[in-house]
């Protein structure tokens, strides 16, 4: 069996229950139940509750499963925009939903940063419907301001915000009062096998969906918003889900109730200290993000001089394995997870071993 920790930024460490809870849906034939049964709708509406407990998720708000957050992103211009929507791009992630709006034609806008501060002074077009954020960015270990959130809302009350949570929560606080549809996957801070979406709505994205049904534009079909309704408040979905990661995903949110979520957004910052520290203490290695309020607490990203092989190469050998870089990044970057499957030991142990590598060098 492979002692092997993955650091990578998703698919990632599996949470620690993980193998646990795959025991117990092999005994309660997990894989073999109908989604349109009563023991899945009972296990959908745990995950639900649960969920909305852990992310404080307003009681109005929906919750739907697809095969990806990615998904989500087409789902979203389907359903919440008509013509145009203004996005910050603050990595690749946020900039691919900006490039799939430009696919479907639309006229959208988007405000780039340059990483050094904060995205600062901005004016969403009056013509966008839809304002969408990227709250941590996993390329590039770029967090987004949540006070900026705050500000964008209350200057822009009548446009939907989308926010992307992938890589984000739970380790990170969110108030969702402030946006109308958010969404991630369950690769990353979740600790699960990749393979499934969640996707939080509010109240206003259905009259949007509905007014633009009725308008006779195209909304999707099996995921539109009108069919996952219907089928969510029945607890089933309109195709046959990730039954077993829904299973897992109920199963691990009961975990860190039961930690306590503050204990693990605590740890979170923890962890994340003590990745800069080192980031800082090591030549060799430059923070990529200069800003301290902007930096990733989950995505911790560095420049390696001289690159980055031999540094992820080591690593290896003494089994950690750490992300390189994204896109053009790949050679220079190194990319850690601190997610809540990570442990404190874990990442201490990873420090020393990338302490001992350059005092060796």
């Amino acid at each position: 069996m492979s002692n092997q920790l993955f650091f990578t930024p998703g698919p990632s460490q599996l949470y620690p229950t993980i193998s646990q809870h795959l025991n117990n849906a092999m005994r309660e034939n997990i894989g073999s139940i109908s989604h349109r049964g009563k023991k899945f709708q009972m296990i959908f509406q745990e995950m639900k509750e649960r969920l909305s407990d852990v992310l404080n998720i307003p009681l109005d708000y929906e919750i739907f499963i697809t095969s990806s957050a990615t998904e989500i992103w087409e789902r979203i211009i389907q359903n919440l925009i008509s013509n145009s929507s203004y996005h910050f791009v603050n990595g690749s992630f946020s900039e691919r939903f900006y490039d799939f709006t430009t696919a479907y034609k639309l006229k959208s806008t988007a405000h780039i940063s340059d990483f050094n501060h904060e995205f600062g002074e901005f004016n969403v077009p009056d013509e966008a419907e839809l304002i969408s954020i990227t709250q941590n960015e996993t390329s590039i270990g770029y967090s987004f301001n949540p006070e900026e959130i705050k500000n964008i809302r209350e200057n822009n009350p009548e446009k939907l915000i989308a926010l992307d949570l992938v890589s984000a929560v739970p380790s990170i606080p969110v108030d969702l009062s402030h946006i109308d549809t958010a969404y991630f996957s369950v690769q990353k801070c979740f600790g699960l096998p990749a393979g499934m979406g969640i996707w939080i709505v509010g109240p206003k994205c259905f009259e949007v969906s509905k007014a633009k049904a009725s308008k006779n534009q195209i909304v999707g079909s099996y995921h539109s918003l009108a069919a996952l309704k219907k089928n969510g408040d029945k607890n089933q979905t309109p195709e046959t889900p990730n039954v077993l990661n829904l299973y897992l995903l109920k199963n691990v949110l009961k975990d860190m109730q039961l930690k306590g979520i503050s204990s693990v957004q605590n740890e979170t910052k923890y962890k994340a200290a003590l990745l800069y520290q080192t980031f800082n203490q090591i030549t060799e290695l430059k923070t990529v993000i200069p800003h301290p309020l902007n930096r990733s607490k989950t995505v911790c990203v560095s420049e390696v001089h001289g690159g980055n092989k031999d540094l992820i190469e080591y690593l290896k050998s003494e089994q950690l394995i750490i992300g390189s870089g994204y896109g053009a990044f790949k050679d220079q970057h190194i990319r850690i997870a601190n997610f809540p499957a990570h442990s404190k030991e874990s990442i201490e142990m990873l420090v020393d071993e990338m302490g001992k590598y350059f005092e060796g060098k």
